[in-house]
């Protein structure tokens, strides 16, 4: 009898509020039966499981967790992120499409998503639905735990829904009881994570949340269940369930106009629909999420600060700087700015398969931008595009993107554009520390705004954007109209909304899965260790391997 190696029940010790409790996997849906007050206890469980760092094959590492693998695991993928140094992380495995079937990150989420998947089971089956408000409370958030974990797990592991429904998923467990384990196909898997969640906002419906974000409620089920939708290219259901769900607000009232501090206080935000809750006694310093892009400290101590905003991302910025997603979040590292502006465009780096950038002073004068090389001038070609002027150069007969901008003293291989989406930077205590937001309202508006665009809508999508680009400060001139886009250089609304999605959802885990879901590709040309490519939406690289250990175990085919 084969079973999933990592769904079995080991005997763990969860922490929460320094308290060390009776684990919930190894109770029993009927001793849970049994004492109603477990259910609660046993849902906290699940959700600690989230962030609490558990052992895995007799030890533990300070950095494997959930949150943090899953964070890394689906935006190293993008093309948001530039790792700018080779590392013996297995990080850099993510971010070259190189992973291996023996790496911790891919085999530590995918133990653990099975992990909490169980607990939330157990409770699932210890408590009869109708009983109770409360126990109808807990079950309703089991059912929504359940849900997103094997959301993420076939966003990693398995393609697109749109590719077609029969497609190879994930291992579907619905039952403590796992007699045999076969992967399902991917459209069985978002059948029943659209259940799950139709479950979940049914039993959470007309009852407050029990606590903040960090606990789901039936909004949070409402604006997961609109994802699934757009996942699964059911366009009309994504704009109904939006539609239900606002109930006749506007999209700017479920917005936290307070942009600039919004992550930071994720977990009292009217925006966050469910964010994975830590408190100053558990901040995990260079463990943690924020860790991978910031630090407090300019001399690099702090945080590893390792990924930063990719060229083609800051230039989507720039093309209005005052955009408050990049005035709040986004900060130089070293910024010991010499006074003098430099040009750069990436080139492949000697002896390696990563590009770098070729650096060279800038200077003006009343022809344009130039540099100097072997006594001579070299005016860079500057072109109009989406309001703004950009640069290029020609590098061995063709035509490259270059980046003029201001010279600092360090850093020169990657200009070090840090993201403090994660981090507290007014914490002194715990800078590196925050509640990772898994779901909000502006991803929620977002969604529709794209099932907008899909049915023709497109005054409707861009509402919606615009509704975005207010919040994030940005003038009534850099709103979108039905007259304008297409001088902004877009040549569809769907086009608007999916670089509105890079613009405000970046670093949060979906533009790799946007991009190819979506059918399109993903250009990766930019300097940074990651491979200069394109990555096609059909590469089966894009879905990561089965764990070594689940397949010598339960001998479910592998990823190839």
């Amino acid at each position: 009898m084969k079973k999933i190696l990592l769904g079995a029940v080991a005997s763990l010790t969860l922490s929460a509020c320094d308290l060390d409790y009776f684990p919930n996997d190894s109770m029993t849906s009927d001793q849970m039966a049994g004492n109603p007050s477990s259910t609660e206890y046993s849902t906290d469980g699940n959700y600690s499981m989230f962030k609490d760092v558990l052992e895995y094959k007799g030890s533990e590492y300070s950095g494997s967790t959930y949150v943090r693998y899953f964070f890394q695991m689906s935006e190293f993928r993008g093309d948001n992120v530039c790792l700018a140094n080779k590392t013996e992380d297995p990080l850099y495995n993510e971010i070259c499409y190189n992973d291996l079937e023996t790496d911790l990150p891919t085999s530590y989420f995918w133990w653990c998503a099975y992990h909490i998947i169980y607990g939330a089971n157990a409770v699932i089956e210890s408590q009869p639905e109708g009983a109770s408000d409360e126990g109808d409370r807990m079950l309703g958030e089991n059912y929504f735990l359940r849900a997103i974990c094997h959301l993420h797990l076939s966003m990693l592991y398995s393609r697109p829904y749109t590719f077609g429904r029969d497609n190879m998923g994930v291992v579907l467990r619905t039952s403590t009881d796992t007699p045999a384990t076969e992967r399902s196909t991917v459209g069985a898997v978002y059948d029943q994570i659209r259940d799950d969640l139709v479950k979940a906002a049914g039993l959470l419906k007309d009852k407050a949340r029990r606590g903040d974000a960090g606990y789901v409620s039936y909004d949070a089920a409402m604006g997961l269940l609109s994802r699934v939708y757009l996942y699964r290219g059911e366009d009309d259901k994504v704009i109904e369930t939006v539609n239900g769900l606002l109930g006749g607000a506007s999209a700017e009232s479920k917005l936290d106009p307070d942009y600039a501090r919004y992550f930071e206080n994720a977990l009292s935000s009217p925006e966050t629909l469910w964010a994975v809750a830590h408190e100053d006694y558990e901040d995990r310093g260079r463990e943690s999420v924020g860790s991978m892009y910031w630090t407090p400290d300019q001399r690099g101590v702090g945080g590893w600060a390792e990924m930063y905003y990719s060229d083609p991302l800051i230039a989507l910025y720039e093309r209005h700087p005052e955009d408050i997603r990049f005035t709040a979040y986004c900060e130089r590292l070293n910024p010991d700015e010499t006074g003098q502006l430099q040009v750069r465009w990436a080139v492949a780096s000697e002896g390696t398969d990563f590009r770098v950038n070729q650096l060279y002073d800038c200077f003006r004068d009343d022809n344009g931008y130039y540099y100097e090389e072997n006594g001579s001038r070299h005016y860079l070609q500057a072109e109009q595009e989406y309001g703004r002027t950009q640069f290029y150069v020609t590098v061995g007969g063709e035509k490259t993107r270059a980046y003029v901008d201001v010279k600092t003293e360090s850093f020169n291989t990657c200009p070090a554009f840090m993201c403090k989406k994660f981090a507290s930077p007014t914490n002194a205590a715990h800078p590196l520390l925050s509640s990772p937001v898994m779901l909000r309202w502006g991803e929620v508006i977002l969604n529709r705004a794209e099932a907008y665009a899909k049915t023709g809508n497109e005054q409707g999508a861009l509402d919606d954007v615009n509704a975005l680009r207010r919040r994030a400060g940005l003038p009534e001139e850099a709103l979108y109209t039905l007259d304008n886009y297409r001088e902004a250089g877009y040549s569809s609304v769907l086009d608007v909304v999916l670089d509105e999605r890079r613009l405000e959802l970046c670093f949060e885990g979906q533009r790799a899965f946007d991009v190819f879901r979506n059918g399109r590709s993903l250009d990766r040309r930019f300097a940074g260790v990651q491979p200069w490519e394109v990555v096609d939406c059909d590469d089966p690289r894009i879905l990561y391997r089965i764990p070594y250990d689940e397949i010598s175990v339960s001998g479910i085919p592998q990823n190839d």
